[in-house]
C-alpha cells in the first residue's frame, strides 16, 4: 500500500498543487483515464472547502492531504482542523431552504443577481454535494479536532 501525504498553508493557491498531486498520484496509481477529471475536480472541492474555512477559523493550521492506492482503490483524505461544529450549517440555510436555493430572495434581495431568486454565491454544502456526484464512496467525519473529507474511487477491470 503506497500513500503520499501533503501539508499545505490554507492560501487558495495551493489548492491547484493539491489537485495536480492528486492527479500525478492517481495516474501512477493506475487509476483509470477517464476518472482522472474527476479526481482532480473531488480534491479541489474538497481542498478549497478546508482552505475557506481555516481562512475563517484558524488561518495558522496546515490542511492535509493523504492519498492512497491500496491496489483495490484510490483514497484521498483531506482534513483540516476546524472544529466540526464551524462547518454544520443551520438548517435554513440548507441548499433548497424553503423550496428556493439558501439565501435566496425575491427580486435580488439579499445578495441575490439583480432580477432573480438565485444567490451570487451558491450555499456551502453545493461543494460536498460535487464530491458525492464525482467519487464512488464519500465518508465526511471528525478528524482529531477538525473533519476529513475520505473520497474512494474503486478500481474499474479494463473493460469498463
Amino acid at each position: 500500500m503506497a500513500t503520499v501525504e501533503v501539508t499545505f498553508t490554507p492560501l487558495p493557491v495551493h489548492v491547484r498543487t493539491a489537485r495536480l498531486v492528486a492527479t500525478a498520484v492517481a495516474r501512477r496509481s493506475g487509476v483509470a483515464e477517464s476518472l482522472l477529471d474527476e479526481v482532480r475536480l473531488a480534491v479541489g472541492e474538497a481542498c478549497s472547502r478546508a482552505v475557506e474555512a481555516h481562512q475563517r477559523h484558524c488561518p495558522g493550521e496546515p490542511i492535509r492531504v493523504s492519498l492512497t492506492d491500496d491496489g483495490e482503490q484510490f483514497q484521498v483524505v483531506v482534513t483540516d482542523a476546524v472544529p466540526g461544529s464551524e462547518h454544520d450549517l443551520p438548517a435554513s440555510t440548507g441548499p433548497l431552504a424553503h423550496g428556493r436555493p439558501a439565501g435566496a430572495r425575491a427580486e435580488g434581495g439579499n445578495g441575490a443577481a439583480p432580477g432573480t431568486d438565485f444567490p451570487l454565491r451558491l450555499p456551502e454544502d453545493v461543494g460536498l454535494a460535487v464530491i458525492v456526484g464525482l467519487a464512488d464512496d464519500v465518508r465526511i467525519g471528525p478528524a482529531g479536532q477538525g473533519t476529513s473529507v475520505t473520497m474512494i474511487w474503486k478500481r474499474r477491470s479494463a473493460a469498463f
